[in-house]
């Protein structure tokens, strides 16, 4: 082995820079966070060739002294953290002091700055992959700093040939703007490829140019599909816009997750995200989401990595619990009255054909009486509770017997879903509410509600278990040996009795009655994962909540069923009085609107 010597300082910028540049959208990233740390409240991006060959932002933040220059491009100098206790509770994006001597490493840089208001006279350093030695020469330049990156890897020919076409550099590039876009609702942003305006946000000062901002990075759609939210606890505070089931993406491309105004990605918040969209979502799709997490900065690590991609929590399991609980409640408190209607767009709806549906039978019927069978839908006995007075009549039967809306309806007293007209194909219920033509999935409607009331029964009476006549051992490790005994209780309450046999063995004693046949030690190693991981699990409950699904699948109204007018106008009372009645137990909608425009827009109406 050759003796230890000292790098030269070009060589370790260059190692430096193959952990923070990657490629164009990275300079662009940690340029951007330098300006949104000065204060800038408005930035403009001009790249070329996809980043490769230029990029320079410019910002009207609050600039820096000549003095400065030379350090702001040396490693390990920063104006943002001076000891250890301002790294434990970091208020800003950057902190690290090496992202513009690592950039300078591998490209042509060249930083103009201005700290005065009162005077156009700033200041200039240039930086061509050298040793960093910076001559501060004068340059006219308003209040702020323009960075100036050319020739990206000009010097590092190795790196260069691992970059792809430009679309696809300008696309990670876009992307990266567009997160600190959404990260900064007051801050403007232009970015500009090969002279051409890409995107031209202003700054958003209220709640309606805020969400113009979030329909212009996501698309309108996602506005018009999502619902806002903003639930705080104790010390976090959980806001934001999340995509209805309906809406959900073949990718995880749509989604935006920020503490303290960073964006992340983070194993913890997907795992919560996953979990409160877990009955709601089509299988293979993915929710979109734009999500802000605000919590003290002493309780969050940014320093995990050297992207700064990821964080770490000081208390994981209360975070994990705020988002996926404010997801779930959010999600289930989705009713008729507060969706929008699904839409009918190839990338927003999942359809699935439906498990153990017989064929489909022609005809219309009006009202025909149903068919014999346990499977004809039969109306709640009991309304629920919170239902209006109209809708407490349509269950007992006293509403008007033709189909359709009453006479003189004001449409306030009209019930979102409105009254049936008919039935289609003994397959779908169609029903006018006031805003024109509601069509219902019967089937896939009585599935859900018959399975949010088996979720509900087992909620109010408990998970029903069993002992084992031979009580079966398992070996696990030691850890899993202590946090089967430190969550002892959550075991208790899901209806599986553990005891600890010895210092790495568990001693199965009592099992869920729904789950006797399943491999209980796979699911209990399977639980004790996620514990170690995120400090909850529900893969129990999703067990058993597949059973519950099964069971509801197989003892709802089957295609083909004639029901009466009042039994359907019974089934569109359930649904508005059942959590997630938008979407089947398979993530499939049950519902769909056409309004009178839709209507006229086929019809050529009004042109």
């Amino acid at each position: 082995m050759p003796r230890i010597h000292r790098l030269s300082t070009r060589l370790a910028n260059q190692i430096a820079a193959g952990e923070v540049v990657e490629r164009p959208a990275s300079v662009v990233k940690e340029i951007l966070e330098n300006s949104l740390d000065a204060g800038a409240t408005r930035i403009d991006i001009d790249v070329e060739a996809g980043g490769v060959q230029l990029i320079r932002v410019r910002d009207n933040g609050q600039g820096m002294e000549p003095d400065d220059l030379p350090l702001a491009l040396a490693r390990h100098a920063t104006s943002k953290i001076r000891s250890l206790e301002d790294l434990e509770q970091v208020g800003s994006l950057g902190f690290r002091g090496e992202a513009l001597a690592s950039i300078g490493s591998v490209s042509r840089l060249t930083l103009t700055t201005n700290h005065r208001e009162d005077s156009s006279e700033g200041c200039s350093a240039l930086c061509e992959g050298r040793d960093m030695q910076v001559e501060v020469r004068p340059a006219p330049h308003p209040r702020g700093t323009t960075v100036e990156v050319r020739d990206l890897f000009f010097n590092t020919p190795a790196r260069r040939k691992f970059l792809r076409t430009e679309k696809t550099e300008f696309g990670h590039l876009e992307e990266v703007v567009k997160r600190l876009a959404l990260s900064r609702f007051e801050v403007g942003f232009t970015l500009r490829h090969n002279g051409r305006v890409v995107h031209a946000l202003k700054p958003a000062l209220d709640e309606v140019q805020a969400r113009r901002r979030v329909a212009a990075v996501c698309g309108p759609a996602f506005m018009e599909q999502s619902i806002h939210l903003d639930s705080e606890r104790t010390d976090l505070r959980l806001w934001g816009w999340v995509g209805l089931p309906t809406f959900s993406r073949s990718q995880a491309d749509s989604q935006y997750f920020f503490v303290n105004g960073r964006v992340i990605r983070d194993k913890l918040i997907a795992h919560a995200v996953k979990q409160a969209y877990r009955d709601v979502l089509y299988h293979g799709r993915h929710p979109a989401f734009v999500l802000f997490l605000e919590l003290d900065p002493a309780q969050v690590d940014v320093n995990v990595h050297p992207g700064k991609h990821e964080v770490r929590f000081r208390d994981s399991r209360a975070v994990h619990q705020c988002v996926f609980g404010t997801l779930h409640r959010a999600l289930a408190e989705v009713r008729p009255e507060t969706a929008a209607p699904p839409v009918r767009t190839a990338e927003g709806l999942a359809v699935d054909t439906e498990t153990g549906e017989v064929a489909r039978q022609p005809g219309l019927s009006w009202g025909a009486p149903p068919a014999p069978g346990p499977a004809a839908y039969r109306p709640s006995p009991v309304p629920a509770p919170g239902l209006a007075l109209e809708q407490v009549r349509s269950y007992a039967g006293l509403h008007p017997p033709a189909a359709g809306l009453p006479e003189q309806a004001a449409p306030e007293e009209v019930p979102p879903l409105g009254y049936a007209l008919a039935q289609l194909k003994g397959i779908y219920i169609l029903a006018e509410n006031a805003h024109g033509l509601v069509l219902v999935d019967m089937h896939a409607a009585h599935e859900r509600i018959t399975y949010e009331r088996l979720k509900a029964s087992r909620a109010s009476e408990g998970v029903r278990s069993q002992p084992l006549l031979v009580p079966q051992a398992m070996a696990v490790s030691q850890r899993e040996v202590r946090l089967a005994s430190d969550h002892a209780a959550l075991f208790s309450d899901l209806g599986l009795v553990l005891e600890v046999a010895g210092e790495e063995s568990l001693m199965i004693r009592q099992v869920p009655v729904a789950l006797r046949d399943a491999d209980i030690p796979a699911l209990v190693r399977d639980v004790l994962a996620d514990l170690a991981e995120y400090g909850s699990s529900d893969r129990i409950e999703a067990h058993l909540d597949e059973i519950l699904s099964t069971m509801a699948c197989h003892g709802s109204v089957r295609a083909n069923r004639r029901l009466t007018v009042p039994e359907m106008n019974a089934l569109l009372r359930d649904m508005e009085a059942t959590e997630r009645a938008g979407q089947c137990n398979h993530g499939r909608p049950t519902w769909t609107q056409l309004g009178l425009e839709d209507l006229d827009r086929l019809f050529l109406r009004g042109r």
